[in-house]
């Protein structure tokens, strides 16, 4: 699947760069805008943009919605507003997150059309598209800034595919052993008998619930070492 990011008849050439940039951030490159407001030479476009300076000279301008159709296999709209009943079809959404997890399985160009700062994508071109998606916001104030739409779309897309860095967990006998560590702690310290037991079951949670990785294992040993070492030197 790749993805186009399709800005519609936006006003503000600083949402255009402020668009480009967080696609950088999550790893978009293809931007379209149809019959922008603005040069994408404006300095405010191009100071929004940061380091994404090469999606702004990269992108592409269209004339019309029926041409951004025409570039792409699937194209997925935007909007605010939903349908509230199945007997009304056309505002009938996927919200982002669900659409995240199924987008990959398309194959082809598939563009996301983000409608105008003032009032989203016309009826018109939203009967075009293929498939509506919906943020969830407060229905306070449900219409988001296009930049901050486009962010939120495109960390979901991220987030759905990411793959984090594999993390090695210390194991079961480097836990025991670093409880071993915590008992000569208290020992060297002459801390009180009557508060170790529960001393030492409130350390082993805290340990549980902190998932170490065998990195922090070893580092946080060195740490009890040395204080053990320090505690005796005082006592003699």
């Amino acid at each position: 699947m790749e993805a186009f990011v399709i800005l519609v008849e936006p006003k503000y050439a600083g949402n255009a760069g402020a668009v480009a940039r967080v696609m950088k951030n999550f790893g978009f490159k293809n931007l379209i805008l149809v019959n922008p407001a603005f040069s994408l030479n404006e300095d405010e476009c191009r100071k929004f943009a940061m380091h994404a300076q090469e999606i702004i000279d990269n992108a592409e301008l269209l004339d019309s919605f029926d041409e951004a159709l025409e570039k792409v296999d699937y194209m997925v709209g935007t909007t605010s507003i939903e349908s509230r009943d199945d007997k009304h079809h056309l505002r009938k959404v996927f919200l982002a997150r669900d659409f995240a997890k199924e987008i990959y399985k398309m194959e082809g160009r598939v563009g996301i059309a983000f409608g105008r700062e003032d009032y989203g994508l016309l009826n018109e071109e939203i009967k075009k598209c293929d498939l509506l998606v919906k943020i969830p916001t407060s229905d306070e104030y449900p219409s988001l800034n296009l930049s901050h739409a486009v962010c939120i779309l495109l960390y979901e897309l991220f987030v759905s595919k990411y793959e984090p860095r594999e993390v090695l967990l210390a194991d079961g006998r480097e836990k025991e052993k670093m409880y071993e560590f915590f008992d000569e702690f208290l020992d060297a310290i002459n801390y009180p008998v009557y508060k170790k037991e529960n001393t030492r079951i409130l350390f082993r949670r805290v340990i549980g619930r902190a998932m170490l990785s065998k990195w922090e294992y070893h580092t946080l040993m060195g740490v009890f070492k040395k204080a053990i070492q320090a505690a005796r030197r005082n006592k003699q």
